[in-house]
């Protein structure tokens, strides 16, 4: 059991004492009694100190050639594999997540560093024929300055890594705000980023409330760009503040996702796919399966098998091997999600589960029971809003057509799925579905780093993370003539 610490900020190369003595504390979701770390909560004064480290190092890091920029990615990765079980066993520890989960998490960290360390011998730009003789043109990558970087808790390795790997790789500086439910996951990271031996100012870590830290991030005029993933209300909050100093953002948002069951399905593996999306991390997932949208005809049997495994899943510590869904992260979301599992009552059928579970072991921790609805009508408030943990809403349609029309039929559009041995019925899905991804035959979570990540419509602004889009985010673009003709050319056939 690790002991309880007090930490502080990482910035320009050391551990910093903040300028405040207000802190707070990261408890274990499982055992709210236990207290993992007691952090600074950060003001404007830290934030500042964070970004001007960041730009006096700025020159430099983005005049590393990337290639030697990735070596330390590669470094990052080993380093990372070298304490996977350790930063696993953390991560359920501070977050609550499954230990089995938690070490997908860490791998999803590895496999993106080792990618995003790849591009550092790409960052491709392009080369095209000039209109006039002995002219030469092309267009090159450039980073685009200091990066403010706002992570969930829900992935406290893989998002962060996310958003850094590129960002460095790219020749981009960055302060990085953490989730303040999942703080000691973001300084075990920086730690092995220290280790590998990045340069001080290239990385600097600030803890603290999204109030206090974060906003001072947003608002600071040094700041290029704003990476943020989170709720719907909040990026749009960091949209709007942005504009004043006419910042970027990249922001990733929620979801409401669905995954389509037709008639000619597997049923066994649909019911696998709804269990693992509805349920894994105990639904706190943007792509959960929060929305089973069934044929008629199969509807009923498929109802009675996902209920019978749904009653059987069991709650409980996330380190323990007989653990299949973990707590929610804190006590204001239980109530939260309680809160819409009343609504729910009465727009729609409960099968089973509905309400907090404080019995027995579990009376310490944050455990809402996995619930089940069926009956549920599309417009339904449990059938359109993100909750947000482990709730998942049966929707009876007649037919594809009606299943596409319900699965478009929200505001997000980040993921889908559809489960068909009909080729011709998987085709007019992909064509169809209005979401940034979509599955055959396999649930709506199992993204992978190589291929973008994002949504459309109120998922985001555009952009994506992860795969080669992922560059669009950190770089800037820079085009660039060379005139070797010792005359005066102009283009556009001025004489």
């Amino acid at each position: 059991m690790l002991s309880t610490q007090t930490h502080k900020n990482y910035i320009d190369g050391k551990w910093a004492e903040p300028k405040g003595a207000k802190t707070f504390e990261s408890r274990n979701p499982a055992h709210q009694t236990e207290v993992v770390g007691v952090f600074p909560r950060s003001s404007a004064v830290d934030v500042d100190a964070a970004v001007q480290a960041a730009k006096k190092a700025f020159r430099g890091w983005r005049l590393t050639p990337a290639p030697v920029r990735a070596e330390f990615l590669y470094k990052v990765a080993e380093l990372i594999k070298t304490h996977k079980e350790e930063l696993a066993q953390l991560m359920t520890r501070e977050m609550g997540k499954v230990l089995k989960e938690a070490r997908g998490d860490v791998q999803e960290a590895i496999d993106l560093a080792l990618y995003a360390a790849g591009e550092g011998r790409r960052l491709f730009g392009q080369t095209t024929p000039s209109e006039l003789p002995k002219k030469f043109a092309m267009s090159l990558r450039m980073p685009v300055g200091i990066v403010g970087i706002v992570t969930p808790w829900n992935f406290p390795m893989a998002i962060p890594m996310w958003k850094i790997a590129p960002s460095l790789v790219c020749g981009n500086t960055i302060v990085f705000k953490p989730a303040s439910d999942t703080p000691l996951c973001a300084a075990k990271l920086v730690e092995l980023f220290i280790e590998a031996g990045l340069p001080a100012g290239v990385l600097n870590l600030i803890h603290g409330s999204g109030e206090e830290a974060g906003n001072a991030l947003l608002r600071h005029p040094d700041v290029q760009l704003i990476s943020f993933t989170g709720s719907v209300a909040v990026g749009q909050e960091v949209a709007r503040a942005a504009a004043d100093t006419k910042k970027r953002t990249a922001l990733e948002l929620g979801g409401k996702n669905c995954i389509l069951v037709m008639d000619d399905a597997d049923l066994d593996l649909a019911v696998d796919g709804a269990i693992w999306g509805a349920f894994g991390t105990s639904g706190q997932r943007c792509t959960a399966s929060s929305r089973l949208i069934v044929h008629k005809k199969i509807v009923k049997e498929y109802t009675e098998k996902l209920l019978a495994r749904a009653k059987e899943l069991r709650l409980g510590d996330g380190l323990l091997q007989t653990t299949d869904v973990g707590p929610v992260i804190n006590s204001s979301r239980l109530k939260k999600i309680d809160e819409y599992i009343q609504i729910g009552k009465k727009e729609a059928t409960l099968l089973t589960g509905g309400k907090i579970n404080a019995e027995g072991p579990l009376q310490e921790g944050c455990f809402y029971e996995p619930t089940l609805f069926g009956d549920v009508k599309p417009n339904a408030v449990i059938a359109q809003e993100e909750i947000f943990g482990p709730v998942t809403a049966i929707i009876p349609v007649e037919n594809l057509e009606e299943a596409l029309n319900v699965a478009n039929g929200v505001r997000y559009g980040l993921s889908s799925a559809i489960y068909t041995r009909d080729v011709n019925r998987a085709f007019h899905a992909i064509e169809d579905l209005y979401t940034g991804i979509v599955y055959i035959n396999s649930s709506t979570i199992g993204a992978e780093v190589h291929l973008p990540f994002g949504g459309t419509r109120d998922t985001g602004n555009g952009h994506r993370e992860a795969g080669q889009t992922m560059l669009d985010t950190y770089t800037e673009w820079k085009t660039v003539y060379i005139d070797y003709s010792g005359k005066l050319q102009k283009a556009q056939g001025i004489d």
